[in-house]
């Protein structure tokens, strides 16, 4: 059984009901997300070993901080882009 409130809830089933548009719409965002994801991974090691070696890291922290606040903020938009189907144009 699937609940609404449950934040885990939100992939499988909830994607299989969705139309067409709305998983390709959802696949773009998975995409994009997963690039953000390897350079958030190259910012990372980036900023440790700067940090580990004692030269300056913050421009590189600020840029990690950057790439993990836009993939919670797409993240969020492809939840509410999953659940938004009672909205859908049918037509």
């Amino acid at each position: 059984m699937i609940d609404p409130k449950d934040p885990m809830s939100v992939g499988g089933a909830a994607y299989r009901r969705s139309s067409p548009h709305r998983r390709a719409v959802i696949e773009q965002f998975e995409i994009f997300m997963g690039f953000l994801a390897f350079w958030g991974l190259v910012l990372l090691a980036v900023t440790v070993w700067l940090e580990v070696t004692g030269q300056f890291a913050l421009g590189w922290a600020l840029g990690l901080l950057a790439v993990a606040l836009a993939m919670a903020g797409l993240w969020a938009l492809r939840r509410k882009v999953l659940r938004g189907e009672k909205n859908e144009f049918k037509g």
